[in-house]
């Protein structure tokens, strides 16, 4: 299976950054008070452990499909040979809103870093959403890296890789310090008072499962290297183990950084930080270093996890949207690819264009795409999953370079743990059941679907949801 187009550019080393690079945003710098406050120290280890298992699961889904069928698009393809073209659509528009979802979290994350780095950054008012005064500073900003981020990505894939092994280096090196401050003046003590949250046993489990619930968002990311799988020169099983590899090493990444802070920070020391910057990590390695500059060094570090995560979704949200237009599902206007650098540039400018659009929506847009792009994103795995499990059955004979064992037990598992993680944002009872607001970029998204479909299988008549191997 092959198609015209593509260059083989990407190695090893670019695989495991644009991965790993891809998970590890901006979330441990800002989030990692809220995890605690939630679920404890050890509560919120184990509920990224939780988390990281149910990935787990799925991306070894995800590893034998890739390099039984290492075609762009990914969920695309996996989800077409399984189910056909309806589930397909609904699969890859559901992986599609969750990579827009984070380059449009990253879009609005990166004028709030340079908001705490320079405190007089805010100028020029504009006006109020959701309780948020957005400024024009703020705006131009993220509008600015938005328009810089895509024009990386249009001069093409290798040199978007380039620029990400620079940026996750730099992530990996600033964590590493924070790490080791946490082991040299750090204090076991004040991780003592703040274990687990919850009054009861029932209690701190649901605040551990409130952790987990949210982590496939922080876990994002495994899934990019089936977008550019024809992009990529290796041996198909070391593809299915890099993409594994990616995921265990995001798990310790985070793990360690929760760690390290509640070794910094006593309880009240981190509510303290919450109230004040709401950036702990960040005022836990000035602690740790009895230095205010050490936390802008980490923020810087934290910049860099905002740059990888939005180059890394751009790159994935292009081909994925490429690889529905060369099946005419949307307009194909969008498989278009660049005489010089064979990236697929329309698709790519779509997904700058959004992130352009997102911080004119101020901060509040974080809370609301984080549980957008989660539950598409739920919903997209559990669809792969099964189509893991429907081809295994399909189609036994077919060349597999990466083979799971026991592949019942693990695929069912996979559907069971993403199932009821997308189940739980539909629910109205549970906890982390979506808001109007939530439900209106959903409901968007997929009213923008439909009419890319309608609208493509009007036109495009016989050729729509062509079969990919006839590409």
């Amino acid at each position: 299976m092959s198609r015209k187009g593509f260059k083989k550019v990407l190695n090893t080393s670019d695989v495991l950054v644009v991965a790993f690079g891809a998970m590890i945003g901006w979330g441990w710098v800002v989030s990692s008070g809220q995890w605690i406050q939630q679920g404890g120290v050890l509560g919120t280890v184990l509920g990224f452990i939780i988390g990281g298992i149910m990935i787990y699961f799925v991306s070894i889904c995800y590893a034998e499909l890739t390099c039984a069928m290492p075609l762009c698009g990914g969920e695309h393809v996996f989800s077409y040979k399984a189910f056909g073209p309806v589930v397909s659509f609904v699969c890859t528009w559901a992986i599609i809103l969750s990579y827009i979802g984070v380059v449009c979290y990253e879009a609005v994350s990166l004028p709030t870093i340079l908001q705490y780095l320079f405190p007089d950054f805010l100028k020029g008012y504009m006006y109020t959403v959701a309780g948020f005064d957005v400024y024009a500073s703020w705006v131009s900003t993220g509008i600015l890296v938005a328009i810089f981020v895509t024009v990386i990505n249009v001069i093409g894939t290798k040199k978007a890789a380039i620029f990400q092994t620079i940026f996750t280096i730099a992530i990996a090196v600033v964590g590493i310090v924070l790490m080791a401050g946490s082991v040299f003046n750090g204090d076991v003590s004040n991780i003592q008072g703040q274990m687990f949250i919850g009054k009861t046993s029932g209690s701190m489990v649901t605040n551990i499962l409130s952790v987990a619930i949210m982590t496939p968002f922080f876990f994002f990311g495994f899934d990019v290297i089936p977008q550019v799988a024809e992009e990529i020169k290796l041996p198909l099983k070391r593809l299915g183990r890099l993409m594994i590899l990616s995921i265990i090493l995001a798990v310790a990444f985070y793990v360690m950084i929760v760690v390290s802070v509640g070794l910094i920070m006593n309880a009240e020391e981190i509510n303290s930080s919450m109230k004040a910057t709401g950036l702990v990590t960040a005022d836990a390695m000035a602690k740790a270093f009895t230095s205010p500059m050490m936390s802008k060094v980490l923020i810087l570090g934290g910049l860099c996890g905002i740059i990888t995560s939005w180059n890394s979704f751009m790159i994935g949200g292009s081909r994925a949207l490429y690889s529905m237009a060369e099946c005419y599902m949307i307009p194909h206007f969008f498989a278009k690819l660049s005489k010089k650098n064979k990236s697929p540039y329309i698709a790519i400018i779509l997904v700058g264009a959004l992130s352009v659009i997102a911080p004119f929506f101020g901060r509040q847009m974080l809370v609301w795409i984080v549980d957008a792009s989660n539950f598409a994103c739920c919903l997209a795995y559990c669809i792969v999953s099964l189509s893991f499990l429907v081809i295994r059955k399909k189609d036994p004979e077919m060349k597999r370079p990466y083979e799971v064992k026991k592949y019942k037990l693990c695929g069912s598992l996979a559907v069971l743990m993403s199932g009821v993680m997308a189940a739980m944002y539909i629910i109205p009872s549970t906890s982390c059941a979506l808001t109007w607001e939530e439900w209106i970029i959903v409901g968007g998204w997929a009213t923008i679907g439909l009419l890319f479909g309608v609208t493509s299988k009007l036109k495009y008549k016989d050729k729509f949801a062509i079969n990919i191997n006839e590409v």
